[in-house]
């Protein structure tokens, strides 16, 4: 992989739990290797000094953390990670898995993955040489739920954890219990943007945006645009915005939004949403928005059907875990 594309933690040969001491450490082991006077690549050396630059000081570093390790431009990425079957590219699957066509032909059945599999880290664990710092720490790599919702402002705020708590819940109890490489991130920095977001929740190279609403009793109907009960309009949260930066961020991946409605009844099947022609919340749409029971099977099965949704791919998680509060 070129080096151009690494981001500032592979420059250096560190995870982005790396401490001050180590950023120290490993700098002054690749400067000594790139080094023009001992032979190294110019070019390399200033790559090397400006990834220490940036990450021994806590508040560029943090702000290049908030960037998803994107070095400021959409699509600079490291690319070079190896996935299962050997390919240094994402596999996908053919046009009858519902999947958009590429270069690999459909797998055979004992092949193919499911998002019941254990969970595979990409890159393996055991294929890293001796002495080559992981992406991220085991542990942290295979603990389900990052992160925790962050009080904002003074009014609403209770309410808003309220309605974050419960989509929270419903996720960990009824999604991911039947997905091992599902991992549940909260409070994330939306990107290029002094927003937030909720929670994301990734599987393979799927990622899911969710948001939360709160709405009274009755029947709705979504326009596409807004929730409509009677001569009352409730809009959902601005997730759109953030979902198609993710996606410049993240190529590799699916990304999708979903908001989930509760009512005040605690009833999963309420409130009752009808919905126009072409916005039924099933995972083809930039924005879903869909009631706690429907959500739970949307969500579920938008995550499946990605091509090895058992897949947990450290440079998209450690980008991830960059980018919370």
């Amino acid at each position: 992989m070129s080096a151009k594309f690494l981001t500032h933690y592979q420059v250096l040969g560190l995870a982005p739990t790396a401490t001050e001491r180590d950023i120290k450490i490993a700098y002054r082991k690749a400067a000594r290797i790139s080094h023009p006077d001992r032979g190294g690549d110019p070019a390399l050396f200033r790559q090397v000094t400006e990834a220490y630059e940036v990450l021994v000081d806590p508040v560029r570093r943090q702000t290049y953390d908030r960037s998803y390790a994107s070095q400021g431009t959409p699509g600079r990425r490291g690319t070079g990670a190896t996935y299962p079957g050997g390919s240094s590219a994402r596999p996908t699957a053919s046009a009858s898995d519902g999947e958009t066509p590429g270069f690999h032909t459909r797998r055979k059945p004992a092949e193919r993955r499911t998002a019941g599999d254990p969970a595979m880290y990409v890159p393996a664990y055991e294929s890293l040489a001796d002495g080559e710092m992981p992406l991220l720490p085991r542990t942290t790599a295979a603990q389900p739920v990052h992160g925790a919702p962050r009080k904002r402002g003074v009014f609403g705020a209770a309410s808003r954890l309220a309605r974050e708590a419960r989509t929270a819940q419903l996720i960990m109890q009824q999604v991911m219990p039947g997905i091992p490489a599902a991992r549940l991130i909260h409070g994330l920095n939306a990107p290029f943007s002094n927003g937030y977001l909720d929670h994301v929740l990734i599987s393979g190279y799927r990622i899911a945006i969710v948001g939360s609403m709160l709405v009274p009793d009755g029947a709705f109907r979504w326009d596409g645009g807004a929730l409509v009960h009677g001569n009352k309009v409730a809009a959902p949260p601005q997730l759109i915005p953030a979902t198609r930066q993710f996606q410049e961020l993240f190529p590799e991946c699916n990304v999708t939004a979903w908001v989930c409605v509760h009512s005040s009844t605690g009833s999963l099947f309420e409130p009752v949403i009808d919905y126009a022609r072409g916005t039924d919340p099933d995972g083809s749409n930039i924005l879903n928005i869909a009631n706690a029971a429907r959500f739970v099977r949307e969500v579920k099965q938008f995550l499946a059907s990605g091509p090895n949704p058992n897949v947990v791919d450290l440079q998209v998680l450690a980008r991830l875990l960059g980018g919370m509060y």
